[in-house]
C-alpha cells in the first residue's frame, strides 16, 4: 500500500461524528453535479452482515480497518482521475486512525500527508439528528469518543481542520463549497470549531 507522491486538491474528505450529517451532505453535493464517493466501512458492514464476516468494527476493528485502508484506496485511485472537486465521506484517514486506535499505529508504505486535499470538514456531533441503523449500532457517547480521536489524529497527518456549522443541508453545502473556494494554503493545523 502506498499514499500520493503530493497532494491532491480536488480530493476533499469529510468525517468528524457519526450521524452528524456525512451522508446527507454528501447526497446534497452530488445532486450539485459533484463527483461523491460513500463510505467504506458502512459498505463494508453491509457486505460483512450479510456474508456473515467478522471483519465488523464491533467484532474485529483492525480487521475491519485493514479492509477499509484497501477500499478506501481503491476509491481514492478511481477519483483521482475525476475532474472537480471529489467528496469522500470519510477515506484513507478514517480507517488509518481506525487501526491506530486497535493498537496498529501504521501500515508499511502508507503515506498519509498529501492522500487528499489538506483541508478536511469535519461534522460535529449533533445529538438531535444522531440515529443507529444496522451499519451504525454504537450509541452518541462513542460517536463523540470516535470524533475527539479524529480530531486529534487528522492535524499528527498534516491536514487542517475545518468544522461544519450545524445548518440545514443547502446550506451547509453552500459553506462548504464557500471556504474550499477562499481556502488558503495551509499553513497550521488549526481547528475552528
Amino acid at each position: 500500500m502506498t499514499g500520493a507522491a503530493q497532494p491532491e486538491a480536488g480530493l476533499v474528505v469529510l468525517s468528524g461524528c457519526s450521524g452528524g450529517g456525512k451522508s446527507t451532505l454528501l447526497e446534497e453535493l452530488r445532486r450539485r453535479g459533484h463527483a461523491v464517493v460513500q463510505e467504506p466501512g458502512r459498505r463494508i458492514v453491509a457486505r460483512e452482515l450479510a456474508m456473515g464476516g467478522g471483519a465488523l468494527p464491533w467484532v474485529d476493528l483492525a480487521a475491519f480497518a485493514r479492509r477499509a485502508i484497501e477500499v478506501a484506496l481503491a476509491d481514492r485511485e478511481v477519483a483521482a482521475s475525476q475532474r472537480g472537486w471529489v467528496f469522500f465521506d470519510r477515506g484513507v484517514l478514517d480507517a488509518a486512525a481506525a487501526l491506530h486506535h486497535a493498537g496498529e499505529p501504521s501500515v508499511p508504505g502508507l503515506t498519509l500527508p498529501g492522500l487528499y486535499h489538506p483541508m478536511v470538514f469535519m461534522t460535529p456531533p449533533w445529538p438531535e439528528i444522531y440515529a443507529t441503523d444496522p451499519q451504525r449500532p454504537h450509541g452518541f457517547a462513542e460517536a463523540v469518543a470516535e470524533y475527539e480521536r479524529l480530531h486529534a489524529f487528522f492535524p499528527r497527518h498534516g491536514y487542517r481542520l475545518r468544522t461544519l456549522p450545524k445548518l440545514p443541508v443547502r446550506q451547509r453545502a453552500d459553506w462548504l463549497l464557500a471556504a474550499l473556494t477562499d481556502a488558503a494554503p495551509p499553513s497550521t493545523t488549526s481547528d475552528e470549531r
